[in-house]
């Protein structure tokens, strides 16, 4: 599988653990009806933070994007739902578009002994 495609999965996964742990937050400190949400999800997002911390960096190196791209990519973890509109952007910017692990041929970029 693409890491362009791992890390819009885990950046979407990310995003709706971090929903579900602050609705399990309001649940257990507004109406005080139970902390079972934030049980759940608090181990849901904790597990999700550290993937999407990995799979972010992997990806960064992996699709050379530029250093700043990757501390965003990073940084968007930390604050509720960033990560599900940062995807969004970096998909629009191109940045998950082409997955460099694959060898680039000759072909590919259009040269050939030919033209020389």
């Amino acid at each position: 599988m693409p890491i362009a495609t791992v890390f819009t999965w885990i950046a979407r996964f990310e995003a709706l653990t971090w929903a579900g742990l602050l609705i399990g937050m309001y649940l257990k400190y507004g109406p005080e009806t139970t902390d079972f949400g934030v049980w759940l999800f608090g181990r849901l997002h904790g597990f999700a933070f550290l993937v999407y911390l990995v799979t972010a960096i992997i990806a960064g190196t992996r699709l050379r994007w530029p250093w700043w791209a990757t501390l965003v990519a990073v940084l968007a973890a930390i604050p509720p739902l960033v990560t599900f509109p940062l995807e969004i952007w970096f998909r629009r910017a191109g940045l998950l578009e082409t997955d460099t692990g694959t060898e680039v041929s000759s072909d590919s970029i259009g040269l050939s002994l030919r033209d020389k």
